[in-house]
Order: structure tokens, then sequence, then C-alpha cells
């Protein structure tokens, strides 16, 4: 499959599992229908994407490789509630609809939020996928990656760094939790959901995420400066207005494209021993640093 059908294939499976495992709860009738505009508002599904890709390496992907996507895209969504919240970036805008606290209200928003953040580890400890040694591990990994030594680290680093210089290593440092670190695990998790445990395999995997998860957030700060408001489905120039470290502002805009070229380059050629079966991890690569929004 070429990346467009594979992104349709990851898509269609992810949310289908979505909507089927977000089972309706009378008492949060409120609740869910902020958790389903947040989970349904035209992401892309890249961590989906990504934790499909890999487990594909090794085997055909399974429930549990359904459920390890759907986590990944949970926590994420509820990350985004939370950073457009006003006490964070203070954004009106997500994919080009109002954010949640916008279409909602505020506490909606919070609760929504806190509600998917632990909804993602609902479905990895369904009894019914029955591999507990398995769903321990990809747990491990998912908290890891989401809280206090992953994603919630690197946005305090980046709440603390509003109106301050940075240097090029502060700057990584943030962006590796907070951004790389969901991407590494959707990749690890996707691996991990179809049994691999073979150390040099994983470690590939792992460098391969690390390059695109940074490569990710370059390519984010220079779409904030290079594309346009509508294109972007989110206000331009919003780092910029906050007064945020970005790599533009550190390397100017060519550097921070030449890094972004070279960390694409450092992520393609760790799966490459992969074969022809890592194709869509290729073309993940080359979209992320090609897309304008």
């Amino acid at each position: 499959m070429n990346l467009e059908q594979f992104s349709h294939y990851a898509c269609e499976r992810v949310n289908r599992y979505l909507d089927q495992t977000l089972s309706d709860y009378a008492p949060a009738n409120g609740l869910q229908e902020a958790m389903r505009y947040s989970l349904f508002n035209g992401g892309k599904r890249v961590r989906p994407m990504l934790t499909y890709a890999v487990a594909q390496l090794f085997d055909e992907p399974n429930e549990l490789t359904d459920a390890c996507a759907a986590a990944v895209e949970s926590i994420h969504a509820y990350s985004l509630i939370h950073d457009d919240l006003p006490a964070m970036d203070d954004d009106d805008l997500r994919r080009g609809k109002p954010t949640c606290h916008i279409q909602f209200d505020e506490a909606t928003a919070i609760l929504a939020g806190d509600a998917l953040q632990t909804y993602a580890f609902e479905l990895l400890c369904q009894e019914k996928l029955n591999q507990a040694s398995i769903q321990l591990a990809v747990i491990n990994t998912l908290q890891q990656a989401s809280g206090r030594l992953g994603m919630v680290t690197g946005q305090m680093i980046d709440l603390s760094n509003v109106n301050k210089e940075m240097t090029l290593e502060e700057l990584e440092l943030m962006h590796r939790h907070k951004t790389g670190a969901i991407i590494r695990a959707a990749v690890r998790m996707g691996a991990q959901s179809v049994g691999v445990t073979n150390t040099d395999q994983l470690q590939a995997l792992d460098n391969y995420a690390a390059a695109i998860g940074l490569a990710f957030q370059v390519q984010d700060d220079i779409i904030d400066i290079t594309s346009d408001t509508q294109t972007l489905g989110k206000t331009q120039f919003s780092d910029a207005d906050a007064n945020k470290p970005t790599y533009p502002k550190l390397l100017g805009l060519e550097g921070a494209q030449a890094l972004a070229k070279r960390l694409h380059d450092d992520a393609i050629e760790q799966v490459m021993s992969f074969g022809p079966k890592a194709t869509p991890l290729v073309e993940l690569a080359n979209y992320i640093i090609a897309r304008n929004h």
C-alpha cells in the first residue's frame, strides 16, 4: 500500500475501534460528547499509523494493536485539549474547528481531557485481550511516555520558557519529551503488540521514532511561519506571538529546514534493514517533513 492507502486503512481501523469501545454511559453523556468531539475532529492519526506500520513489519496487527493505536490517539487528543486551554496556549482553533473549551466550556474541556487520559489505559487493561504480560508492558510504555517522564514534563518545560531564551540543547530536550515521547511510544507499542522482543530491532525502531519525533516538531515550527491559518487549521504565528522558543528562531528558517531533512534521513536509515515492509514507515517520514499543516 502507498501512504494514502495505508493512511485510509489505519484511520478506518482505529476510528472503528474507538467508536466501538467508547460506549455510552448515561451519567457522562455531556462528557462523552466533548470526548468524541476531540477524538473525531479530523486528526491525521499519525501515531496510530505508526503503531500499525510497525506491527505489520512482523505480523498481522491484532486487537491488542488496535487497543494500542486507540490508546495513543486518546492520549494525543487529551494533550491537545489541555494544550489549547487559556492557561496554556490559549488557542481558539484546532484543525479548523473551535477548540474543545470554545465549543463547550473550560471546565468540560478539562474533564474531557482527564477522561481521555484514563480511557487510554482502560483500553489497554481490557480483560478480553487476554495477554496480561504484554498488556502490562504496553501500559508501562505509555505511562512513561505520557506522564512526568515524558509528555507532561515537556509541556511544563515549554510553559516555563515563554519569553525566555533557550539553547538548542534545551529546546531539543523539551521536544523529545513533549512531542517525541508519544511518537516513540506509538512505535514501541506497535512492536510490543505483536510480541517483538529482539533488542536490536526494538533499538532500530526507537532510533527511527526519536528522529521523526523531533523532525515532526521542527516541521511544526517551520509551518507555523510558512503556512496560513486556513491551511494550518489553527492560528498562524501562534508560537511566535506567544514568544515561544522555536527552531526557526534559533537556527533561522533554512537552518531549521536543514535539521528536519537530516533527521528525516537518519530515520529512514534506521528502518532500511526491514526491507519492503518498511515502506509505510519511510513514507511517513517523507510526509512529516513535506506537510504544510
